[in-house]
Protein backbone atom coordinates (compact mmCIF):
# COMPACT_ATOMS: atom_id res chain seq x y z
CA UNK A 1 0.00 0.00 0.00
CA UNK A 2 1.54 3.37 -0.55
CA UNK A 3 0.93 6.21 1.74
CA UNK A 4 3.13 9.07 0.19
CA UNK A 5 2.30 10.79 -3.29
CA UNK A 6 3.64 13.07 -5.04
CA UNK A 7 1.32 16.10 -6.40
CA UNK A 8 1.30 17.00 -10.07
CA UNK A 9 -1.17 18.34 -12.32
CA UNK A 10 -4.28 16.52 -13.29
CA UNK A 11 -2.51 16.71 -16.82
CA UNK A 12 0.53 15.69 -15.80
CA UNK A 13 -0.87 12.52 -13.95
CA UNK A 14 -3.52 11.76 -16.95
CA UNK A 15 -0.45 11.34 -19.26
CA UNK A 16 1.93 9.39 -17.12
CA UNK A 17 -0.68 6.56 -16.20
CA UNK A 18 -1.70 6.85 -19.93
CA UNK A 19 2.19 6.62 -20.90
CA UNK A 20 2.35 9.93 -22.88
CA UNK A 21 5.00 11.14 -20.79
CA UNK A 22 7.79 10.18 -18.46
CA UNK A 23 9.34 13.01 -17.43
CA UNK A 24 8.73 15.89 -14.71
CA UNK A 25 10.74 18.69 -13.58
CA UNK A 26 11.62 19.74 -10.49
CA UNK A 27 13.43 22.45 -7.87
CA UNK A 28 11.26 21.29 -4.80
CA UNK A 29 10.60 17.73 -3.39
CA UNK A 30 14.14 16.90 -3.18
CA UNK A 31 16.44 16.73 -0.79
CA UNK A 32 20.26 17.41 -0.39
CA UNK A 33 21.65 14.04 1.31
CA UNK A 34 25.40 13.37 1.55
CA UNK A 35 26.86 16.98 0.37
CA UNK A 36 26.48 19.39 -2.69
CA UNK A 37 25.60 17.10 -5.77
CA UNK A 38 23.74 14.51 -4.19
CA UNK A 39 20.33 14.35 -4.53
CA UNK A 40 17.60 11.71 -3.49
CA UNK A 41 13.91 11.76 -3.69
CA UNK A 42 11.91 11.76 -0.27
CA UNK A 43 10.57 8.25 -1.34
CA UNK A 44 11.03 6.25 -5.04
CA UNK A 45 7.94 4.79 -5.07
CA UNK A 46 4.70 7.15 -4.89
CA UNK A 47 0.91 7.70 -5.80
CA UNK A 48 -0.04 10.40 -8.64
CA UNK A 49 -2.07 12.91 -6.76
CA UNK A 50 -3.54 15.23 -9.54
CA UNK A 51 -3.46 18.91 -8.50
CA UNK A 52 -5.58 22.11 -10.23
CA UNK A 53 -4.21 24.75 -7.84
CA UNK A 54 -1.89 25.85 -10.98
CA UNK A 55 -3.09 23.98 -13.64
CA UNK A 56 -3.53 26.23 -16.47
CA UNK A 57 -4.22 25.23 -20.68
CA UNK A 58 -2.23 28.20 -21.54
CA UNK A 59 1.11 26.87 -20.17
CA UNK A 60 0.69 23.46 -22.41
CA UNK A 61 1.70 22.85 -25.66
CA UNK A 62 -1.61 22.94 -27.69
CA UNK A 63 -2.09 19.32 -28.18
CA UNK A 64 -2.56 18.81 -24.73
CA UNK A 65 -4.86 21.99 -23.63
CA UNK A 66 -8.12 20.56 -24.41
CA UNK A 67 -7.38 18.07 -22.02
CA UNK A 68 -7.35 20.13 -18.78
CA UNK A 69 -10.84 20.51 -16.81
CA UNK A 70 -10.16 23.97 -14.60
CA UNK A 71 -12.32 24.45 -11.29
CA UNK A 72 -12.56 27.68 -9.63
CA UNK A 73 -11.82 25.99 -6.70
CA UNK A 74 -10.09 21.95 -5.90
CA UNK A 75 -12.66 19.54 -6.25
CA UNK A 76 -14.12 17.47 -3.20
CA UNK A 77 -12.63 14.21 -4.54
CA UNK A 78 -10.00 12.96 -6.70
CA UNK A 79 -8.96 10.09 -8.47
CA UNK A 80 -5.85 8.55 -8.15
CA UNK A 81 -5.35 6.50 -11.59
CA UNK A 82 -1.65 5.22 -11.13
CA UNK A 83 1.35 5.03 -9.16
CA UNK A 84 5.26 5.61 -10.08
CA UNK A 85 8.74 5.16 -9.38
CA UNK A 86 11.56 7.12 -10.00
CA UNK A 87 13.96 5.48 -12.59
CA UNK A 88 16.45 8.46 -12.46
CA UNK A 89 17.23 11.89 -11.63
CA UNK A 90 19.67 14.00 -13.43
CA UNK A 91 20.14 17.84 -12.44
CA UNK A 92 19.71 19.52 -15.99
CA UNK A 93 22.54 21.13 -17.14
CA UNK A 94 21.38 23.87 -19.24
CA UNK A 95 18.07 24.73 -20.97
CA UNK A 96 20.14 23.32 -24.43
CA UNK A 97 20.29 19.88 -23.16
CA UNK A 98 16.24 20.25 -21.62
CA UNK A 99 15.41 21.45 -25.44
CA UNK A 100 16.33 18.20 -26.90
CA UNK A 101 13.85 16.67 -25.09
CA UNK A 102 11.20 18.78 -26.34
CA UNK A 103 9.12 16.12 -27.88
CA UNK A 104 9.05 14.03 -24.75
CA UNK A 105 7.36 16.77 -22.49
CA UNK A 106 3.46 18.77 -22.75
CA UNK A 107 4.40 22.43 -21.64
CA UNK A 108 5.41 25.30 -23.50
CA UNK A 109 8.38 27.03 -24.12
CA UNK A 110 7.08 30.17 -21.75
CA UNK A 111 6.33 27.15 -18.87
CA UNK A 112 9.76 25.79 -19.40
CA UNK A 113 11.38 29.46 -18.89
CA UNK A 114 9.36 29.75 -15.97
CA UNK A 115 10.84 26.55 -14.47
CA UNK A 116 14.12 27.72 -15.31
CA UNK A 117 14.13 31.72 -14.35
CA UNK A 118 12.53 30.89 -10.86
CA UNK A 119 15.13 30.64 -8.14
CA UNK A 120 17.85 30.42 -10.56
CA UNK A 121 20.22 29.80 -7.80
CA UNK A 122 18.60 26.48 -7.29
CA UNK A 123 18.94 23.36 -9.94
CA UNK A 124 16.53 21.78 -11.99
CA UNK A 125 15.56 18.75 -11.61
CA UNK A 126 14.07 16.01 -14.54
CA UNK A 127 12.73 12.90 -12.85
CA UNK A 128 12.39 9.97 -15.54
CA UNK A 129 8.86 8.25 -14.09
CA UNK A 130 7.92 4.81 -14.82
CA UNK A 131 4.39 5.02 -14.68
CA UNK A 132 1.79 2.21 -13.44
CA UNK A 133 -1.81 2.60 -13.90
CA UNK A 134 -4.12 1.50 -11.71
CA UNK A 135 -6.64 -1.61 -12.81
CA UNK A 136 -9.37 0.46 -11.08
CA UNK A 137 -9.04 3.97 -9.80
CA UNK A 138 -9.28 5.37 -5.91
CA UNK A 139 -11.72 8.32 -5.37
CA UNK A 140 -10.74 9.91 -2.17
CA UNK A 141 -11.53 12.77 -0.23
CA UNK A 142 -9.93 16.14 -1.14
CA UNK A 143 -9.14 16.90 2.67
CA UNK A 144 -7.88 20.13 3.60
CA UNK A 145 -4.53 19.03 4.85
CA UNK A 146 -3.77 17.76 1.34
CA UNK A 147 -4.09 21.50 0.20
CA UNK A 148 -1.66 24.02 -0.80
CA UNK A 149 1.67 23.93 -3.15
CA UNK A 150 3.67 21.05 -1.96
CA UNK A 151 5.23 18.27 -3.76
CA UNK A 152 4.34 15.77 -1.52
CA UNK A 153 1.15 14.29 0.40
CA UNK A 154 1.10 11.83 2.97
CA UNK A 155 -2.21 10.27 2.81
CA UNK A 156 -4.84 9.05 5.55
CA UNK A 157 -4.55 5.06 5.88
CA UNK A 158 -7.67 5.08 4.63
CA UNK A 159 -6.81 6.43 1.26
CA UNK A 160 -4.03 5.07 0.77
CA UNK A 161 -3.30 3.39 -2.43
CA UNK A 162 -3.46 -0.71 -3.37
CA UNK A 163 -0.88 -0.64 -6.32
CA UNK A 164 -1.48 -4.46 -6.62
CA UNK A 165 -2.12 -5.71 -10.37
CA UNK A 166 -0.84 -2.37 -11.88
CA UNK A 167 0.11 -2.19 -15.58
CA UNK A 168 2.85 -0.46 -16.59
CA UNK A 169 2.02 2.81 -18.86
CA UNK A 170 5.10 2.04 -20.80
CA UNK A 171 6.87 -0.64 -22.13
CA UNK A 172 9.89 -2.00 -20.91
CA UNK A 173 11.96 -1.54 -24.30
CA UNK A 174 10.41 1.64 -24.75
CA UNK A 175 10.98 2.95 -21.37
CA UNK A 176 14.54 1.98 -21.72
CA UNK A 177 14.75 4.09 -24.88
CA UNK A 178 13.35 6.94 -23.45
CA UNK A 179 15.85 6.61 -20.38
CA UNK A 180 19.02 6.58 -23.00
CA UNK A 181 17.75 9.46 -25.19
CA UNK A 182 17.16 11.31 -21.72
CA UNK A 183 21.27 10.36 -20.81
CA UNK A 184 22.69 11.37 -23.69
CA UNK A 185 21.27 14.89 -23.75
CA UNK A 186 22.08 15.21 -19.76
CA UNK A 187 25.61 14.39 -20.28
CA UNK A 188 26.08 16.62 -23.97
CA UNK A 189 24.70 19.71 -22.32
CA UNK A 190 22.74 20.07 -25.32
CA UNK A 191 25.68 20.74 -27.51
CA UNK A 192 26.71 17.38 -28.82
Amino acid sequence: MLTIALKEWAVVCDLLVEGGLAIVLRKGGIHEEGGPGRFKLEVERFALFPAWEHQDPRKLKQAYQSRVKTFGQEPSELLIRGYAEAARIWQVPSREAFDQLDDLHCWTSEQIDMRFNYKPDRPIYLLALRAFRLPDAKLIANQPRYAGCKSWVDLDEADAIDESGAMPAMSDDAFAALLERIEKSMATDGHG
